[in-house]
């Protein structure tokens, strides 16, 4: 008879991941969660995971072999959910999603992708070069690979490829989640202050990022981009071999020679040496750098051949809500970025006014991460929306009320129109909708940024916008 596992906090990304893995493993698995929206919740239903749409200690059953509590969130503490009470008050091992995923990496070669942004980009890019090249990984991966048939699995060659995360790994484990994962390698792309309500002071954020480096083995390999945020402080106790990367030329693996459109191409360079032109869909030069690590890591560990890397580049289409183009048939492209902090939310940015600067910027942002929320963090909005030409604010997220330091809609909406004066505040999908059709203008582009649901923004707007900017409208 199968084990029995039941996730609590079922939709989030990472722990719908862990349900299709314990899945895979032959467990029978079910879950909970009061919030759902795609993508997770179109894969558990696609993969047949049951799934309650609302927290009850009645879900505890006496059956359950294991329970997985997601990780540290106000709406999983003991205090305020009566499941996780349940949970805990009775005889089932618990366990959160990296322990797990440490224990499902005990006999594999574990490489982590760790960061403070780019980590799901670079994960999946990693992931699909070796699937190409028939190596068959393991992989564990914060978004949804255009392309994957899921965002996690486990296989049969010896690497296991995982993206890492310095956040605590649940409300009764204070460890950074990548601690549990056994890395043997690391990729570190920066680490840049982030987490403000966890990490209060930059020092405090680095000091797991620190452990994280002295966890690897002298057999190891830290591939690292020295351009990147007190990277180059963190890694000199490493013990093992250390490769670096870049955007310049002042990092060993590098790139040259860019032509930036729809289709980017560069040269990849180490040190003066040319070795091959790399073409990719994606958008920006964060996406370029991102490109350069994983050739870096893949190259210097010898696991791909040069043209192997050359065709995984070029076939690899990104990640749902990192930049993906939401529009198909309309002359108003929508792109959807992930933008849980100023660096990330500053990536889509660049990179849409890198690419579009000749068009006009609508953004639809959505505070929804409790770093945007933060009071301490209100003079990200003095210059983060600079290239918009428009804004309209979503509401921050209800679970946020009451929580110390932590600003009102009202508050942010202020500050933003001291600094930009075309921006307007939206309660409701409707709403929204309603603003764009009297702003919108052909051939303009519009930006959905958020880490949340974006009120179910994601499907409505790529509709609105190709029938009332239909291509083959336009042509006739």
């Amino acid at each position: 008879m199968a084990r029995k596992a039941h996730l609590i906090g079922i939709s989030g990304m990472g722990m719908s991941a862990l349900a299709l893995l314990l899945k895979q493993k032959g467990w029978q698995v079910s879950g909970s969660d009061i919030e759902f929206y795609d993508p997770a919740y179109s894969l558990l239903r696609k993969n047949g995971i049951k799934f309650f749409k609302k927290y009850s200690k009645k879900h505890i059953n006496k059956d359950l072999d294991l329970i997985v509590v997601g990780g540290k969130h106000s709406n999983l503490e003991r205090e305020k959910n009566e499941e996780v009470r349940a949970a805990f008050a009775s005889d089932k091992e618990i366990k959160s999603v990296p322990q797990i995923l440490g224990e499902l990496g005990n006999k594999t070669e574990n490489t982590v992708v760790a960061g403070s942004f780019g980590k799901s980009t670079t994960t999946a890019l990693l992931t699909w070069c070796l699937i190409k090249s028939k190596k068959n990984p393991s992989y564990f991966i914060g978004g949804i690979p255009i392309g994957f048939r899921a965002h996690a699995k486990l296989d049969k060659g010896k690497h296991f490829i995982l993206e890492g995360d310095e956040y605590p790994s649940s409300n009764w484990d204070t460890r950074s989640k990548f601690f549990h994962l056994r890395p043997k390698n690391l990729i570190l792309i920066s680490a840049e202050h982030d987490h403000m309500n966890v990490f209060p002071t930059e020092k405090d954020y680095l000091k797991p990022y620190r452990k994280l480096i002295s966890l690897l083995p002298r057999n190891g390999l830290l591939v690292a981009s020295n351009e990147g945020r007190n990277v180059e402080k963190i890694i000199k106790s490493a013990k093992c071999r250390i490769v670096n990367y870049g955007f310049t030329k002042k990092s060993t693996w590098h790139p040259e020679n860019i032509s930036y459109g729809l289709k980017t191409s560069f040269d990849l360079s180490k040190g003066k040496k040319k070795i091959i032109r790399l073409e990719t869909s994606l958008l920006g030069n964060h996406n370029v750098e991102n490109i350069v690590g994983v050739s870096a890591f893949l190259l210097e560990k010898k696991l791909i051949t040069v043209k192997q890397l050359q065709n995984g580049v070029r076939s690899f289409k990104g990640l749902e809500r990192r930049l993906d183009l939401k529009t198909k048939k309309s002359s108003v492209l929508v792109y959807e970025g992930f933008g849980s902090s100023y660096t990330k939310a500053k990536s889509v940015f660049d990179a849409l006014k890198l690419h579009f600067s000749d068009k006009k910027l609508i953004t639809i942002f959505e505070p929804h991460s409790a770093s945007w929320s933060n009071a301490r963090t209100k003079r990200w909005y003095r210059n983060i929306l600079k290239t918009s030409d428009a804004v309209i604010l979503l509401p921050v997220p209800a679970h946020r009320a009451g929580v110390p330091n932590q600003m009102t809609s009202e508050q942010i909406l202020k500050i933003i129109k001291k600094h930009h004066k075309k921006t307007y505040f939206a309660k409701t999908e409707k709403e929204t909708l309603k603003i764009l059709k009297k702003i919108t203008k052909e051939d303009d582009v519009i930006a959905l940024v958020s880490s949340g649901s974006l009120l179910g923004l994601s499907k409505s707007v790529p509709k609105l916008m190709e029938k009332i900017f239909s291509k083959e409208k336009i042509f006739k």
